[in-house]
């Protein structure tokens, strides 16, 4: 029986390039929506490249404090899916591949009347990784009826969907009791991303935006570059330890 390699992130709006480079590393990719909501992180919000730089492009959300992600709503008094596809299609009408991706992207916007932003943001990354071709074992946190914070509980779901690896950021060595992981026999590996550049509109180059800025110009060819923007490392209980 081999690995079985498991990621665990927040479902994010439109992430970026990292994020879908962990989902690639990854067997099983797990959707954190069982946690607490942040205000104002990437999880209802993300970056564009415009003529003027950079700018957010933002779902607007009607949440309670200590609200789980899952829960989330959409505020959908505010006609945000226009001026989202608007904002988009001023940027990037130019960019190679805008049409094909567009479409895609419209699609999701308006296959439902959304309302739950978790399953709106997991629907997209979901349509992104089929543009791509890309496949791997999606599963929502909030459907494994398991309990535990920090470390603890990502121990707990890598050993709810039968992972025995665990892949984190090199950010996570930070915070992570690699202990925990040890003691129930599941190894613990770290990626390094670096971000790739590749030919963008509107002058310089930025990192970190959406890679919905990617797809635009460099379409399906996307999923080479996400593929080959890290290494991760061999299978460890410490970054710092010895490889």
């Amino acid at each position: 029986m081999g690995d079985k390699i498991v990621a665990i992130h927040q479902p994010n709006f439109l992430p970026w390039i990292g994020y879908f480079y962990k989902i690639v590393k990854s067997d099983i990719f797990v959707f954190l929506d069982s946690v607490q909501y942040t205000k104002n992180s990437f999880i209802n919000r993300n970056k564009v490249k415009t003529s003027q730089g950079e700018m957010w492009l933002t779902v607007p959300v009607s949440f309670s404090f200590g609200q789980l992600i899952r829960e989330v709503r959409i505020n959908n008094v505010v006609d945000w899916r226009k001026k989202h596809l608007k904002t988009l299609e001023i940027n990037y009408k130019k960019a190679k591949f805008f049409y094909e991706v567009f479409e895609i992207v419209e699609e999701v916007y308006y296959s439902e009347d959304w309302m739950n932003l978790s399953e709106f943001n997991i629907c997209l990354i979901e349509k992104i990784m089929s543009y791509l071709g890309l496949s791997c074992s999606f599963v929502r946190s909030s459907s494994l009826g398991i309990s535990g914070k920090g470390t603890e509980l990502l121990v707990n779901i890598v050993k709810k969907v039968g992972g025995n690896v665990y892949l984190s950021g090199f950010g996570g060595a930070k915070y992570q009791e690699e202990k925990l992981f040890k003691n129930e026999g599941i190894s613990l590996i770290y990626y390094d991303f670096t971000h790739p550049v590749y030919e963008q509109l509107w002058g310089n180059f930025i990192p970190n935006l959406s890679i919905i800025d990617l797809l635009f110009n460099v379409g399906d060819g996307s999923a080479s570059v996400i593929r080959n923007s890290g290494k991760v490392e061999g299978v460890l209980f410490s970054p710092f330890g010895k490889r």
